[in-house]
């Protein structure tokens, strides 16, 4: 069985019609997932609306960003701290 990648606005979609009353099967069957996958999803994105998912996803993007320049300035740092402390 070939593995379906939805996106994160498509699950918002296939969780609204679960919470509109459709049953977990039927909704499991018309899109080809399990029912774990769906709890799963339900889990993850329950409540969400599709401009919030989105600003999720940037607030995500900029943290990664933000980490990587903090890991990178702590590497400098360590690097001109060892070469300051071998000229004394």
């Amino acid at each position: 069985m070939k593995k379906k990648n939805y996106s994160e606005t498509q699950i918002v979609a296939i969780l609204k019609q679960y919470e509109g009353g459709r049953e977990a099967m039927d909704v499991c069957r018309e899109y080809g997932i399990s029912k774990a996958t769906l709890f799963n999803w339900r889990k993850r994105y329950s409540g969400m609306e599709a401009a919030q998912l989105k600003e999720l996803k940037a607030l995500q993007d900029e943290n990664r960003r933000l980490k990587q320049m903090y890991a990178e300035l702590s590497l400098d740092y360590k690097l001109a701290k060892d070469i300051i402390e071998k000229k004394l």
